[in-house]
């Protein structure tokens, strides 16, 4: 199995999981003299087995990603944090931008009123983080390739 077929199959279990639980609230309790549309005790085991499986899923993946190399030498883990942390960057650029530019504020200056300033440099921060964005795509592009080629390990 790939690294990226596992991650699938991941987020798969964690769907179903989430949607068998909300099955099992809505069918745990029922009327006297009513059924419940379906047993929640097999539900219950029917998760028990998804998040076992899950588990395996999550160890797998996890030794696969500190072990596996993007074609830059680094660890997908190191790759991973590296999006995580470009991600957090772009939207402190691109809000921070906002903000100077006063997007969203509604406000409306008259001429009696003090005039108000950008404390931040608003073409700058959009420069920085167009880049910021261009190495985040590059970088879930290598990350996605490496995941197609990678074999997980069990």
């Amino acid at each position: 199995m790939k690294l990226a077929e596992a991650l699938m199959t991941r987020a798969d279990l964690q769907r179903r999981v989430a949607q068998a639980q909300e099955r099992i609230r809505q069918n745990a309790r029922y009327q006297e003299g009513e059924e419940p549309a379906e047993d929640a005790a097999a539900l219950v085991d029917e998760v028990s087995q998804s998040l076992d499986r899950l588990e395996e899923l999550v160890v797998a993946v996890n030794l696969t990603n500190a072990s596996v190399l993007l074609a830059d030498g680094r660890t997908m883990t190191a790759a991973l944090a590296r999006r995580e942390t470009l991600r957090a960057r772009h939207s402190l650029l691109a809000g921070a931008a906002d903000a100077a530019q006063g997007a969203g504020s509604g406000f409306r200056q008259l001429r009696s009123e003090l005039r108000q300033f950008a404390a931040l440099p608003v073409s700058e921060l959009r420069r920085r983080a167009d880049d910021t964005a261009r190495e985040l795509r590059e970088l879930d592009v290598e990350i996605q390739r490496t995941n197609w080629e990678a074999d997980l390990l069990t």
